[in-house]
């Protein structure tokens, strides 16, 4: 076979390899790599610049590209474990081949850095959130008095209230916003979810299991915190509604406590004027699942 067919099939596999490139989104990241000889940098700007065309040449070649967060204190915790040098680049690539598997990541779709970043910095604050949520649900253990995993239970708890809170929802994009406060660390979730007409849902699965693994927690800790939603239906009126966490269930808040939430400045305490074509509601009613808790641990 001749060398330029050889060269082509090369060509050819390619455009159908996968690649994952890990990326260093801040200043302080930067400098942390720049202590290892190996890296080629030393300005962050040419850097990020240098690493958009690239990306964009694999994508005009009709290459997949996935952009991983690099975090250069867990690629130096990485090599201690495994035993590699992190001076090199093939640790660096074995790292972020590991990446695209288990950490925060994106494909690359064609935007500039600069629109990208925001959302892959997103990604990692999600799956953080996650990972702290589910590890303190894992460590509340069995109840004392009838045995049942708690964190399990509040789980599908939170899934039960979730499920019927879209269910009640009217159609239409739905931006829905838990915050727990009194665990260790305060936490918030975000999730949108989109009803058609039909009554189906349509929501992103990772960001569902984030949100549901917080509500989770806040149930299981009875601590203090609360569930807001926003409706936006075309041609209609926003509409703004929530709960407060109240035992392991949901107390629906007045239309004066949402109005009160919105348009009050968290900081200063400071009036902010109301948003025009908002609603600002009570809850549809919610049932006994909201409610009447199955058990109280």
């Amino acid at each position: 076979m001749a060398r330029t067919d050889h060269q082509t099939m090369r060509r050819v596999l390619r455009r159908e390899i996968a690649g994952t490139i890990g990326l260093l989104t801040d200043e302080h990241d930067f400098r942390a790599m720049r202590r290892y000889r190996s890296f080629a940098f030393d300005d962050h700007r040419t850097y990020l610049r240098q690493v958009e065309a690239l990306l964009k040449t694999r994508a005009a070649q009709g290459s997949h590209t996935t952009v991983a967060l690099f975090d250069p204190h867990e690629y130096a915790a990485y090599c201690e474990d495994t035993g590699l040098d992190p001076d090199i680049p093939a640790s660096r690539t074995r790292f972020t081949a590991e990446l695209a598997a288990t950490g925060p990541s994106l494909p690359f779709d064609g935007r500039p850095l600069a629109e990208l970043v925001p959302e892959l910095i997103d990604e990692a604050v999600r799956q953080a959130t996650w990972e702290y949520a589910t590890t303190l649900l894992t460590r509340l253990g069995p109840c004392s008095t009838c045995g049942e995993d708690i964190g399990r239970a509040a789980f599908a708890r939170a899934s039960a209230l979730l499920a019927r809170i879209l269910d009640t929802a009217r159609p239409g994009h739905r931006h829905l916003v838990c915050s727990i406060s009194s665990t260790p660390e305060a936490l918030v979730a975000v999730l949108h979810a989109d009803g058609t007409t039909e009554g189906t849902t349509e929501l992103d699965e990772a960001e569902a299991l984030e949100f549901t693994t917080v509500l989770a927690l806040g149930i299981a800790t009875q601590c203090a915190g609360g569930l807001v939603m926003r409706t936006t239906t075309p041609g209609a009126t926003d509409t703004l509604y929530g709960w407060r966490l109240r035992g392991d269930g949901l107390e629906a808040l007045t239309a004066g406590e949402v109005f009160d939430a919105y348009c009050t400045d968290i900081e200063s305490g400071d009036l902010i004027s109301p948003e025009s074509n908002v609603d600002y509601s009570v809850p549809p009613d919610l049932g006994e699942v909201g409610t009447d808790p199955a058990h109280d641990h």
